[in-house]
């Protein structure tokens, strides 16, 4: 484990510098995706089985790609709604943003809203729930949250206000660089959802069901307590119209040949 280690830093340490900026590279590898830990009577037979869609915990392989080190902001998603004409969000009057929120993620986009953004910019695209994961991980694997096992505090993660999100990357980066990838804004995923899906999943890149009426949310908001719902293997879903202040999004990069 300490030599893997040791190599994706260095891995991570000799291609960073080809992320363009406000990208971080996360490095591809092998690792154990899913819940490592139980839940107070998560063995009891009437324990929800709806519950326990982050098991079987098994090894999958994602390839090296690129996440945006932030979700994207609203000054952000307003550079792309001038440009395009593209809706803006409905909470923002006559489609102009809220003076002095430029740094807040932008909420209340659906994921189609955030699959045009991230084409916007830059041919980008929305991370799979496997990237997702192994990039809230880090290289660290079996644990509760990016930072560890230790519980949340103000420090690492934006969580249980009624007050709204907070400026991306106010709180504690976790070891690849990346803000926020628990609290602040549930994160809307490539994938479609299905609570048995990781039973049969492929162990090289998987990508989710080929259809389904939910798409995956990961990572948690503003609003939420920290268990479960910020922990990296907790899954949520959403319709794909759903327009929420707790929802919002970040882009992926494939890495190119030759970059």
């Amino acid at each position: 484990m300490v030599e893997r280690r040791g190599a994706a830093l260095l891995m991570l340490a000799g291609l960073a510098l080809a992320a363009e900026p406000g990208m971080v590279f996360v490095p591809g590898g092998e690792f154990q995706r899913g819940r490592t830990f139980d839940w107070p009577d998560v063995r009891l037979p009437w324990y929800p089985e709806w519950f326990k869609d982050d098991v079987p915990v098994r090894a999958i392989r994602v390839d090296a790609f690129y996440l945006g080190e932030s979700e994207v902001t609203n000054e952000r998603y307003a550079a792309f709604v001038k440009a395009t004409r593209h809706r803006a969000p409905y909470h923002w009057k006559k489609g102009t943003m809220p003076g002095g929120k430029e740094k807040l993620p932008v909420v209340n986009v659906d994921w189609e809203d955030a699959r045009a953004f991230c084409a916007w910019d830059g041919a980008k695209r929305l991370p799979t729930e496997a990237e997702w994961e192994r990039a809230a991980r880090g290289l660290a694997e079996g644990k509760m949250f990016s930072w560890g096992d230790q519980d949340p505090t103000p420090e690492l993660a934006h969580y249980g206000s009624t007050s709204g999100p907070a400026p991306v990357c106010s709180k504690k980066r976790n070891e690849l660089g990346l803000c926020d990838m628990l609290g602040n804004v549930w994160e809307w995923t490539a994938d479609y959802y299905d609570r048995q899906y990781y039973a049969s999943a492929p162990v090289e890149n998987p990508k989710g069901p080929d259809k389904g009426m939910y798409r995956v949310l990961r990572g948690g908001s503003w609003f939420d307590e920290p268990k479960p719902f910020l922990t990296i293997s907790y899954r949520s879903w959403s319709r794909p119209a759903e327009r929420s202040a707790t929802i919002g999004f970040r882009c992926a990069e494939s890495v190119r040949k030759g970059r």
